[in-house]
């Protein structure tokens, strides 16, 4: 299947290379599209040159800072107006790390969503510090209570879509950024029908840069799941034309296949 994976870029130079190397050698037949929003410190630039020598990378410039999840609508149009058979979103800073992208591919094959988790058996985030396992970890806890969603990870951003189903979707609607842009996302996927599976992964802290984690995203996650809960966020939904998978446990024991590790409870 044809494949791409959107990088969105802002201030990543000293990381993009690098990683672009790391993706071509974990997933050589996939294509590139770097999205980068004006960078002061040249990324733009430097994918430019990038891809003058290897036809797999493509760059879409735009002319500011326009938040993560208009950077990934961009994409996933890309993607369908290119005939793209699955999308990906992955982080430029390391913390998506590529080795895991063949058990994106493998999971795939049975679902319209793959989810890189931090949350299931074998996932984790090893460096992170107390109050940012309790962030992120808590966020998921209350989306999934409030929402009634079965995903474990609702937050995580290393993503594999099914471009045929991602198409099904009111893209238009989409508003939202961050960590809220990701669980609208899982849930308008899931609540459509669409099949579903995670896979663990590792989440590493980025490499070199400054986070771009900020208060305001997590009080737009914290908004959003609120509102939905009664909005439902209807207007995003493709009608249900596919079987969801049963249940979050079924995903996480079907996403092992993907990663060679034996699964268990989650956390």
């Amino acid at each position: 299947m044809r494949s791409l994976i959107v990088i969105p870029t802002y201030n990543e130079r000293e990381n993009i290379a690098e990683l672009i190397a790391q993706v071509f050698a974990h997933a050589p037949t996939s294509d590139l599209l770097i999205i980068d929003d004006n960078s002061p410190d040249g990324t733009g630039k430097l994918v430019d040159q990038l891809a003058a020598s290897d036809a797999r990378i493509h760059v879409m410039h735009r002319p500011g800072k326009l938040g993560l999840g208009t950077a990934y609508v961009a994409g996933f149009r890309y993607a369908i107006d290119h005939g793209y058979d699955l999308v990906f979103e992955m982080d430029a800073d390391f913390s998506h790390d590529p080795s895991f992208l063949p058990h994106f591919f493998v999971a795939a094959e049975g679902a319209d969503l793959v989810i890189g988790s931090r949350y299931i058996q074998g996932g984790g985030t090893p460096n992170w510090s107390p109050l940012r396992k309790f962030i992120s970890g808590g966020g998921n806890i209350f989306a999934r209570a409030v929402l009634g969603i079965p995903i474990h990870d609702c937050t995580g951003g290393y993503r594999c879509y099914r471009v045929a189903a991602l198409s099904k979707l009111n893209l238009d609607a989409i508003s939202a950024q961050g960590y809220a842009f990701q669980v609208e996302m899982a849930y308008n996927f899931w609540r459509s029908g669409f099949r579903w599976r995670e896979t663990p992964i590792i989440f590493e802290d980025r490499r070199v840069g400054k986070s771009k984690m900020s208060r305001k995203i997590f009080i737009e996650a914290f908004i959003w799941v609120v509102r939905a809960r009664f909005t439902g966020d209807k207007v995003v939904r493709a009608h249900p034309t596919l079987p969801a998978s049963a249940s979050g446990a079924t995903a996480a024991s079907q996403a092992s296949q993907a990663s060679a590790r034996t699964p268990g409870a989650p956390r």
